[in-house]
């Protein structure tokens, strides 16, 4: 059905075409939420920038290779999903919305990330897996509120001495990139609870005992010899972890859960502050 409505459109005019996907966008919602993920957009729809007062938008798995400069306007914007895009650069305009706490660049074709980035001060939540990023972009270092930063599935080899600066993270999901050793930064970052690099090449684990607010550790997947030691109660994730007779399937099985159970943990941080900003 969806290949044929997109065969369909096809032959539609560009500007009926956009009518017709994102519907009669006309006043602000209510709730200040604009959700037009999965609308096969390839041009963003001009009249969202009249909703000065919009918190959220969603504009995940559609066809956007960029965005208008009169995204500016929208000043109070908490939250902004582009996964599932076709963006080869992020547009610089994101860079200009100063209450952004959540962005979602996931599943694009992102090489680099701009040094504009750093306006984002406020920015607590970053998704940019499943990229083309072959070093880690410096920039993100230089936002003193980030909790939850994901790279997964990027092509990294390493991490840089400065996101030690990180005072405020929380949680870093590396999982699918080429890292060869455990980050040595991470081992000074004491305030991480969920630190997760499974999929990548590491073969000797350095123990992770001291590391006190630790709560998760994912590090399967890896041609290690050895499990990461930890603290009493923190939970690991890999081989010859909790359970040695577990078989691969009860494996993979655990870590879904315990990813999962992560990431509603970390959504369960940020919905109470948006909502009490929004009121």
């Amino acid at each position: 059905m969806g290949n044929s409505v997109r065969g369909v459109l096809a032959f539609v005019p560009l500007e009926r075409c956009q009518h017709y996907l994102v519907g009669d966008l006309k006043e602000m919602p209510l709730d200040r939420v604009a959700d037009l993920s999965s609308r096969q957009l390839q041009r963003f729809p001009m009249a969202v920038c009249a909703f000065g007062e919009l918190l959220r938008l969603y504009l995940s798995e559609n066809r956007l290779q960029t965005l208008p400069p009169e995204l500016h306007g929208l000043q109070q914007l908490q939250l902004l999903a582009l996964d599932f895009n076709s963006l080869e650069e992020l547009p610089l305009v994101v860079c200009r919305l100063p209450q952004l706490n959540t962005l979602y660049l996931g599943s694009n074709r992102l090489r680099r990330l701009p040094r504009e980035l750093g306006q984002l001060k406020e920015l607590r939540t970053l998704w940019v897996e499943a990229n083309c990023l072959c070093e880690f972009p410096q920039v993100l270092c230089e936002l003193p509120n980030l909790r939850t930063l994901h790279l997964g599935y990027n092509r990294l080899r390493s991490l840089p001495r400065e996101l030690v600066q990180l005072g405020e993270l929380r949680s870093i999901w590396l999982e699918g990139n080429l890292l060869t050793e455990f980050p040595p930064v991470l081992l000074d970052m004491h305030l991480l609870d969920v630190i997760d690099v499974d999929r990548n090449r590491i073969r000797h684990f350095p123990s992770l005992v001291h590391l006190r607010g630790l709560k998760l550790v994912i590090y399967d997947h890896n041609p290690c010899i050895n499990a990461p030691a930890v603290a009493e109660g923190v939970r690991r994730v890999g081989r010859w972890a909790d359970c040695t007779d577990d078989s691969e399937e009860e494996e993979e099985a655990a870590e879904r859960r315990a990813k999962a159970g992560a990431v509603e943990d970390v959504a369960a941080q940020e919905v109470p502050a948006e909502q009490s900003e929004a009121e």
